[in-house]
């Protein structure tokens, strides 16, 4: 028979030997009747969706991209940096998707700029989508020009499903030129739990002043009799809905532009709504040369953010007054492609 004593030392020893358990299986990845145990670690090995499909093997490609809304393929220019393709490497790249200009498509940033270089540089992927002269939005009068969902939605699942990247806010950025630099504030403004940074270069951010170009009435339909559309979608009445420290903004353009208008004005309304934003002119017109030179101050303004770091915001006006305010020779041959 046990004594008094040495049932409470059995009990004593139960009660350590079920603590030991428990502490054990928090510290456990549970097998259920359905896994083994090497299922199990196989699972937990799985760093990111893309690991489960084939590797990519250049470091630019076009990719095609299924448009379930528009009900049709889309070609994408993607260019990784040069150690996403380096063995071992499981690396978690920040995003910056980067929009062509009225007239262009999505090969036209990797034929004028070094992205392959820029991609390895600032540890990116770098995203150029075709928009097709859609400036970007969901056209309330076209079924197949629906390139809000497009490049806000369907495209960014897409790079974060079948790329290693940082599938965050924070982590992702958004800009372009002319028709692209409206496209990129137009989709962080209205998406800003996708888009954490954005920026314009010579974007057209008031689209109500150009009624007549660009083929923007076959978008929104005629302005005299679509002016609510017309001002829904331009960038400049998008501003009184940001809130302070919502998106880190950059924002430029040449002296010389025919946008530079309507930059100036989307300036004042930053300002006067409060957006810390970093804003800039210099002399330069609507040209390859100008963007080309305003690039790599956008991908150093992301830098920041994707190292969680708080964005340095400044405003530089340099005028050139004596200079015409006209296109480039290869502007005017797009019929003033922006």
């Amino acid at each position: 028979m046990f004594t008094q004593s040495s049932l409470k030392y059995l009990a004593l020893h139960a009660l350590m030997l079920l603590a030991l358990v428990c502490s054990s299986c928090k510290n456990s990845t549970p097998v259920t009747s359905h896994e083994t145990a090497a299922e199990v670690k196989t699972q937990a090995a799985v760093q990111h969706p893309s690991d489960t499909l084939p590797a990519p093997t250049q470091v630019q490609s076009v990719v095609t991209v299924h448009s379930g809304k528009m009900k049709r393929d889309i070609d994408n220019t993607i260019t990784l940096p040069q150690g996403y393709l380096a063995q071992g490497d499981n690396t978690c790249y920040p995003v910056v998707y980067l929009l062509h200009g009225y007239g262009d498509t999505h090969a036209s940033w990797s034929q004028k700029f070094d992205l392959k270089d820029a991609a390895t540089k600032h540890g990116v992927i770098i995203v150029c989508p075709d928009g097709q002269n859609s400036w970007y939005l969901d056209s309330p009068v076209d079924s197949t020009m629906q390139f809000e969902t497009y490049v806000a939605t369907e495209l960014v699942n897409y790079i974060d499903t079948h790329y290693r990247t940082r599938a965050d806010k924070a982590s992702r950025a958004i800009t372009g030129l002319s028709m692209g630099g409206h496209g990129a504030l137009f989709l962080a403004m209205r998406h800003p739990e996708v888009f954490g940074s954005c920026g314009s270069m010579s974007g057209g951010v008031d689209i109500t002043k150009f009624p007549d170009r660009w083929m923007l009435d076959k978008r929104l339909g005629k302005y005299a009799a679509n002016k609510k559309a017309w001002a829904d979608h331009s960038v400049i009445n998008l501003v009184a809905r940001l809130k302070p420290g919502q998106l880190n903004i950059i924002v430029d353009d040449g002296s010389q532009d025919f946008f530079y208008e309507v930059n100036m004005a989307l300036h004042a309304a930053l300002d006067k709504q409060g957006i810390k934003h970093d804003f800039s002119t210099r002399p330069g017109n609507h040209s390859w040369k100008y963007w080309c030179e305003s690039l790599p101050k956008h991908l150093d303004f992301f830098d920041q953010a994707f190292a969680g770091k708080e964005v340095v915001c400044k405003t530089s006006i340099n005028k050139s007054p004596t200079s015409p305010k006209v296109a480039s020779s290869d502007t005017i041959k797009k019929k003033t492609n922006n």
